[in-house]
C-alpha cells in the first residue's frame, strides 16, 4: 500500500505467530505493522478454512443480484445487503442508515426523514465507480447471451488526502497526517461467458462455477517477476563523508523504493513508475483550473515537496479504486504563495472534477527512463517502458530486472528497502548471493461468482451459504446441567449456614446427577 513505511517485514512462510516487544528497545513501524499482518493472516486463514473460498451466513447472505432492465432508462443490477466472505475477507454490502439534518429555524414544516435504501445498484456501488457514459462499463445484454456477475475484492491504503476525517486537526495544519487505513474494496462486475470459455448458452451451475474458478486462478496469480540489487555506479563521485566509498547503494538516506506497474499488459505495452518514498508523497487538490492545480499544501520540507520537473499522477478516489492507468504529468511551474502548480497538460476530463472524490496529486520520482549505453530511454505516457531480461538502473546504484515472458497488471508492485548502514538493498538471494526473482508484493485480488444473469426474473444464484456451528443442548445434558446448578446453589447455601450442616436438598441433587450419569 502507498504509505510512509520503513519496510514491510511480514512473510507468512516464516510462520511467526506474534511480535514480542522488549523493554528499552526502539519502537519501529515495521514491527507494529507485522503484528497486524500476522493477526489478519491468522484470522482470514481460519475463516477461509471453515467457510471455504467464499460464502455467506445463511440468514444474512449478502450480494444477492437482481437484474433490472428493459423498461428502465439504463440497465442496472441491484446488489442486496448482507455479508459475504471471499478467501476469509469480510465484505459488507449493507448500506449505512441515512442521517437526518437539523431543520432550519425558519422552515415552515420539518422535512421528512430520508428513506433508508436496502440495496446498492451497479452504478452507485461504493467502490465500483462505474460510469454509464463509458462503453466498457455498460452491462451486457442478457437478451443476446447470458453473462456472469462476480465479486472482486482487494485492499488499498487510504490516507488523509482521501479521507480528511483521518487527520487530527489539533496537531495543526502544518503537521503531516498520522496513520493510514487499509480498506477492503469490493466491486460487482460483469463477465461474459466467452471470457469463461463456455460455449453452452444454458450452462449448469456446476459448469459455470468450475469455469469461473479456472478464470479466477489465472487472474489472481500474476506472472510478472522482478529482482533487485545495488551496484556501485562506474562514476560514483559522492562525498565520502556522506556515503561509504565501497557502498553499492549510493543514496545518502534510507529509502523504501516502490516499483509499480503503471500500464498493464504484455511487456511491449507495459510501463512502470517508481518512488523512493513508497509512493506516499501526496498533495490534496483544492481546485483545478485548466493546467493549473491549487493544492492544500506544497509539502513540508525539501524531501516531501514538489519541484519543477517532477512527475505526478493526478487522480482521485474513483480512479484509485478502478486501477486504471492515467498519463503522468510533469510539473512545469510553481506558484509558492498561491500554493499552485502548472502541469504539462490538462488532466483527464473524467478525473478530479468532483470534490467529494477528494482529488490529489501523487509524486513519482523518476524523471526519465533508464540510461543504457550512453542513451536514455524515452518515457511512455510519463512512465518507464518495461524492458525484460536486463538490469535497469533507477538511481544511486539501485537496479531492477524484469523476467522474460511476464504479464503485467496495473497496480502490482514490489518494495525494495535501501540502507546506508550496509550500502545495499534488502532483497532475497540464493546461496550464491544472486538476487531471486519474486512475485509482486501486491495487489492481492480475490474473486467469487455471484449470479448468472439470463434476463429479468431469470437470474441464477451462484452464492454459497453456511449455517451457525452452535446447536441446541440435548435434553439429557440439560437435566444434568440443571442438577449441577441446584447442587452448586445448595453448597453456597450450606457455606452460608452457621451450623455447617449438609442439606438434604444437596444430597438429593447429587443423587440425581449420579443417576443421570
Amino acid at each position: 500500500m502507498h504509505a510512509d513505511l520503513s519496510r514491510s517485514t511480514f512473510r507468512p512462510e516464516r510462520h511467526y505467530s506474534a511480535v514480542v516487544a522488549q523493554q528499552g528497545r526502539v519502537q519501529l513501524d515495521a514491527d507494529l505493522n507485522e503484528q497486524t499482518a500476522i493477526q489478519l493472516h491468522q484470522a482470514r486463514t481460519l475463516t477461509a478454512d471453515l467457510i471455504g473460498r467464499h460464502g455467506g451466513p445463511r440468514d444474512a447472505t449478502g450480494f444477492r443480484i437482481e437484474y433490472v432492465g428493459g423498461k428502465h432508462d439504463i440497465d442496472t443490477l441491484y446488489i442486496h445487503g448482507g455479508r459475504y466472505y471471499v478467501d476469509g475477507i469480510l465484505c459488507d454490502a449493507n448500506r449505512p442508515a441515512p442521517g437526518t439534518a437539523v431543520p432550519d429555524d425558519d422552515a415552515a414544516e420539518p422535512e421528512p426523514a430520508p428513506t433508508a435504501e436496502t440495496h446498492w445498484d451497479y452504478w452507485n456501488q461504493p467502490d465500483g465507480f462505474r460510469d454509464p457514459e463509458k462503453p466498457g462499463d455498460r452491462l451486457p445484454s442478457p437478451a443476446r447471451t447470458p453473462f456472469l456477475v462476480y465479486l472482486e475484492v482487494w485492499e488499498r491504503a487510504v490516507s488523509a488526502a482521501e479521507d480528511p476525517a483521518l487527520r487530527e486537526v489539533a496537531l495543526g495544519a502544518a503537521l503531516p497526517d498520522t496513520a493510514v487505513r487499509a480498506k477492503v474494496v469490493w466491486q460487482v462486475l460483469p463477465l461474459s461467458l466467452a471470457e469463461l470459455e463456455i460455449e453452452d448458452a444454458e450452462p449448469s451451475k456446476e459448469v459455470v462455477r468450475a469455469a469461473f474458478d479456472r478464470w479466477a486462478q489465472r487472474r489472481a496469480a500474476p506472472s510478472a517477476r522482478l529482482a533487485a540489487r545495488s551496484e556501485r555506479p562506474e562514476h560514483a563521485d559522492e562525498d565520502p563523508c556522506l556515503v561509504r566509498p565501497d557502498a553499492r547503494y549510493r543514496g545518502p538516506e534510507n529509502q523504501l523504493y516502490r516499483v509499480e506497474v503503471h500500464a498493464g499488459g504484455e511487456a511491449k505495452d507495459a510501463t512502470f513508475k517508481w518512488s523512493r518514498e513508497n509512493g506516499s508523497v501526496v498533495f490534496p487538490v483544492d481546485e483545478l483550473d485548466g493546467t493549473w492545480v491549487q493544492l492544500a499544501t506544497l509539502g513540508l520540507d525539501d524531501k516531501l515537496d514538489l519541484d519543477v520537473g517532477d512527475l505526478v499522477e493526478f487522480t482521485d478516489t474513483a480512479y484509485a479504486s478502478r486501477l486504471e492507468a492515467l498519463p503522468l504529468l510533469r510539473v512545469e511551474e510553481l506558484d509558492l504563495p498561491g500554493r499552485r502548480v502548472r502541469l504539462s497538460g490538462e488532466p483527464d476530463p473524467g478525473v478530479g472534477r468532483l470534490p467529494l472524490l477528494h482529488p490529489f496529486l501523487r509524486r513519482w520520482d523518476h524523471h526519465e527512463g533508464p540510461r543504457r549505453k550512453g542513451r536514455t530511454a524515452a518515457l511512455k505516457g510519463g512512465a518507464v517502458p518495461v524492458t525484460e531480461g536486463e538490469w535497469l538502473p533507477l538511481e544511486d546504484g539501485v537496479e531492477v530486472y524484469f523476467a522474460k515472458g511476464g504479464g503485467y497488471r496495473t497496480g502490482d508492485h514490489w518494495l525494495i528497502p535501501a540502507r546506508t548502514a550496509t550500502g545495499s538493498v534488502e532483497w532475497p538471494t540464493d546461496p550464491a548471493r544472486r538476487p531471486l526473482l519474486t512475485a509482486p508484493a501486491g495487489i492481492a485480488r480475490h474473486f467469487a461468482p455471484l449470479a448468472l444473469v439470463r434476463g429479468e426474473g431469470g437470474t441464477v444464484d451462484l452464492r454459497l451459504a453456511f449455517g451457525p456451528l452452535a446447536v441446541g443442548i440435548p435434553a439429557a445434558d440439560e437435566a444434568t446441567l440443571a442438577a449441577e446448578a441446584r447442587a452448586a446453589n445448595e453448597e453456597r447455601a450450606a457455606e452460608a449456614d452457621p451450623s455447617g450442616g449438609r442439606s438434604q436438598t444437596t444430597a438429593a441433587a447429587e443423587a440425581a446427577v449420579e443417576g443421570d450419569r
